[in-house]
């Protein structure tokens, strides 16, 4: 994947740039700061984009509960707090530095390869968990350099996404609660124990800063590993194995390495020594490393086209096989906070209930992790709401019952898992299993770890028992051992075979006991018979020389003697018959192998020399892939036979008397054989076209699904929370036109105040929506009186057709005007008009009673006085 390179601007001196300054980047990779806020997130975004360098070399994309309903104005109200440049995001757009970007309503988006892309919400409105759907994407594109921020919010969106940054050794920061105006999405963050940093919002942009500061040495080789930090890594391993009893030394390097930089960069420590130095005086940061390489990411029904192909494929042949009333036993080893043992539960819970509803099989757990915060969590059964985009609606409404906190899960399936503290490589296994699902552990651990726990997990489980790797996981070279059930998910069926694996190395316990004491061999030795021993001895001194290898030709059994065509390579102990065959040997063997592991038949050839040029016999050699017995089913089988010396023909010996040439038959035979040498280098190097051809395609396929995501409809309760945020969303966008609404506010009333025209404002039913000071005068009105009746109110007016004629302008909407005096002697011109909105809509009227006691005073004096005349 081609990364966005930031290059350095030019700057004076030597002094190299840091993060905050005017030119930070010192890394080929586009820092992508994605930002998850809702309710109240506004003001937090504003703190944090006002507290950020405009030329910090980081890219900025901000993810918010958003009304589809309103057009955003997110992106103008942000540009006021940074000069970076805001965007509200539109399809396609490439992500660059120094920019921040706003996702638009009614959208989701993701990002692949640096470019933000926009999608259909596939969820109705309130069902969606965007940040979810973002941080997931990142997480994904990114890998190791995604970084997540969760600001203020209600709910819990957010948090299956840090999880999915956090498995890709992402970096997540959270805003305190504390200075959160909402805090529940930063509480639900914290509480998964996956968040590196806590802090307020201004202090979130420097802790970025100098955690990408201190990147520098993530990429370095286990060769540089070992001659830099090997000292300092022993150190904390053992610093962390007298803290907690638990020994890291047998995890990868790298991993150990990533962790322990990325606590580093927490505390702005540069050099390892000076870390070990912080552990020592700080008893308590072991304690959190010891957290942070545990890696504690799960989720429900992760994977799920996996689960899907061990409910189809693998329980029903498992259930077919039970004998009755015989409990179906499973180990979950690194269960962590028991997500992953509860799919489990709820799996087999279905397929039991459907294969055998009036004989339910029983059904036994075991749940184990290093963890025993995790264990105590698993244990108590509780998850947030936001499970809900990963398990059905049908299987939460079976599983689960309602709480305030959450989702709990039911006692039916609660009583099925049993948790347990436990060291998977120190401890003893749990043994007589039907399916052992370890599921992306032995990736954090050394391969010579694998190799041992493999067959560990053979001698656990039950014969035809299964295996559920994770999608990195597989059974390596022990496929003598295990066998790969059809379908793209890490099945493996256990294999029964009479080859005695060896005694197990660890569990201590086990090794022990599985190798059992000399006094044991030696009487086992005593009670064979002599048929048994005669038997041995025709096999070694009669019978052919043979090995019976794997499909990928590591050595399983060896009969006979076989120095002559197998030898030991020198360097490290290497059991493949490839590396042990004489050269001689070589090409027919490995030409003969793939026919016969292709055709699943028999090829046998003639006449080769074990050593070019020897004078040793010829040999035949007979490749096989065997059938039968059952046990070894898959397996190959070598045959080794030296070729009497042919007698040679009468004509050929008058030929050689006769011609002498010895120096022609070699070079015929030199010739023949270098023929055969490029006949077998051609088909070898086609079958290895096909091979690779094949895998490529494989790994198209699996790159595909692994970039697919799959969303699930969430509850009404989630709908209604959904809901709720959006309206906070807007409340947050709205609140910087308050002040100009309210100085609207204030001029209008000072203009009604200043006409002294008594108004009052009539609702379509005519109840009172808003009145002027001059108005109580005539009308007896009070505060607590808007929304009652005009016409319950008591008034000084002779009017009694106030509501006829306010009805009828209603209906007609023609303003109409009426003289009416009150009780006092005043008059006053009632005028009665529509209330008409911006929208040319009729939502009321307007009553207005203008004071012309004095001008029809002077009237009458005037109608008088010309009587008068």
């Amino acid at each position: 994947m081609k990364k966005k390179k930031v290059t350095r601007s030019s700057q004076k001196g030597s002094h190299p740039p840091v993060y905050g300054e005017s030119q930070v980047i010192s890394s080929d990779t586009l820092p992508i700061v994605g930002i998850g806020a809702s309710a109240g997130g506004l003001e937090a975004l504003e703190q944090l984009l006002g507290h950020t360098s405009p030329n910090s070399g980081m890219a900025f994309v901000i993810i918010q509960h958003l009304d589809p309903t309103q057009k955003g104005i997110m992106p103008e109200l942000l540009q006021r707090a940074t000069t970076m440049k805001v965007l509200q995001v539109i399809d396609q757009t490439r992500v660059e530095a120094n920019h921040v970007y706003v996702i638009p309503p009614k959208k989701d988006m993701s990002i692949l390869h640096g470019v933000l892309h926009l999608l259909e919400p596939a969820a109705p409105r309130g069902l969606r968990l965007p940040i979810d759907f973002f941080f997931r994407s990142l997480a994904e594109d990114q890998g190791e350099h995604s970084i997540g921020v969760i600001l203020s919010g209600m709910g819990s969106d957010g948090t299956l996404g840090l999880r999915a940054i956090k498995e890709n050794a992402g970096l997540v920061l959270v805003q305190d609660p504390a200075s959160a105006k909402f805090d529940s999405m930063p509480r639900c963050a914290i509480e998964t124990g996956l968040v590196d940093i806590v802090a307020p919002v201004a202090g979130i942009p420097e802790k970025i800063q100098a955690c990408l500061r201190r990147r520098t040495l993530v990429g370095k080789t286990d060769r540089e590993l070992q001659e830099t930090a090997k000292s300092a890594l022993e150190k904390t391993v053992l610093l962390l194995r007298k803290r907690t009893g638990h020994d890291f030394s047998h995890y990868k390097h790298n991993t150990l390495f990533r962790r322990i930089e990325r606590r580093m960069g927490i505390h702005q420590i540069d050099k390892m020594d000076g870390y070990i130095h912080y552990l020592q005086e700080n008893p308590q940061e072991l304690d959190f490393l010891f957290k942070e390489l545990l890696i504690g990411v799960t989720k429900f029904f992760r994977d799920v086209a996996a689960w899907n192909e061990l409910e189809q494929v693998a329980i029903p042949a498992l259930l077919a096989a039970r004998p009755t009333g015989k409990a179906l036993r499973v180990w979950v080893p690194g269960c962590s906070s028991g997500e992953e043992a509860y799919s489990m539960a709820m799996l087999l819970k279905e397929a039991v209930d459907a294969f055998s509803p009036r004989r339910p099989v029983p059904i036994q757990i075991f749940a184990t992790d290093l963890d025993s915060d995790a264990i105590n969590k698993a244990r108590y059964g509780l998850f947030k709401d936001n499970i809900v985009a990963d398990v059905s609606a049908e299987r939460l409404d079976r599983f689960f019952f309602k709480e305030d906190e959450g989702y709990r899960v039911r006692r039916e399936i609660r009583d099925m898992v049993v948790f347990a503290t436990q060291n998977l490589i120190m401890d003893p296994p749990f043994t007589k299993l039907d399916i052992l699902s370890c599921r992306n552990v032995l990736i954090y651990l050394a391969p010579e770890v694998q190799k041992k726990l493999i067959p560990l997990f053979n001698y656990s489980l039950n014969p035809g028992g299964i295996l559920f790797f994770g999608s990195a996981e597989t059974v390596g070279y022990f496929t003598h051992l295990f066998t790969a059930l059809p379908g793209n998910a890490n099945l493996y069926q256990r294999r029964e075979s009479t080859i005695e694996p060896g005694p197990l190395e660890f569990p201590t316990y086990f090794s022990a006991h599985l190798s059992g004491s000399q006094d044991g061999q030696q009487a086992l030795k005593k009670k064979q018979g002599i048929q048994e021993l005669a038997d041995k001895l025709v096999l070694e001194s009669y019978a052919p020389s043979a090995a019976l290898v794997n499909d990928k030709g590591d050595i399983l059994y060896i009969s006979g003697r076989t120095g002559k065509y197998l030898e030991p390579p020198a360097g490290k102990v290497n059991w493949n018959i490839f590396a042990m065959v004489r050269k001689g040997l070589s090409n027919e063997l490995y030409s003969s192998f793939q026919k016969a592991l292709r055709n699943n038949g028999k090829v046998t050839v003639r006449g080769l020399e074990a050593e070019p040029g020897s004078k040793d016999p010829r040999v035949q050699m007979t490749v096989e892939r065997l059938e039968t017995p059952e046990q070894l089913e898959g397996l190959m089988m070598v045959v080794f036979t030296d070729l009497p010396a042919p007698e040679p023909s009468e004509g050929a010996r008058a030929l050689r008397s006769q011609t002498g040439n010895l120096e022609l038959e070699a070079l015929q035979r030199a010739l023949f054989e270098a023929r055969e040498d490029a006949r077998l280098t051609r088909e070898s190097m086609q079958t290895t076209q096909q091979e690779l051809r094949s895998t490529n395609e494989e790994l198209q396929s699996t790159n595909e699904e692994l970039q697919s995501t799959n969303e699930e409809l969430m509850t009404s309760k989630e709908e209604m929370q959904s809901l709720n945020e959006e309206l906070q969303t807007v409340n947050s966008e709205m609140h910087a036109k308050v002040g100009e609404l309210s100085q609207t506010s204030n001029d209008m009333k000072n203009l009604l105040d200043s006409t002294e025209i008594a108004t009052v404002f009539l609702d379509n039913h005519l109840n009172v929506r808003r009145y002027t000071e001059q108005a109580t005068k005539i009308i007896k009105l009070i505060p607590s009186d808007l929304g009652r009746p005009i016409m319950d109110m008591a008034s000084q007016l002779c009017y009694n057709g106030l509501e006829e004629d306010s009805r009828g302008v209603l209906q007609t909407q023609v303003a109409k005007e009426t003289p009416v005096n009150s009780r006092d002697g005043s008059w006053f011109t009632v005028r009665i008009m529509p209330y008409r909105t911006l929208d040319n809509r009729i939502d009321g009227v307007v009553i207005t009673f203008a004071d012309i006691t004095v001008a029809r005073g002077d009237r009458k004096r005037d109608r008088g006085g010309a009587d008068a005349r």
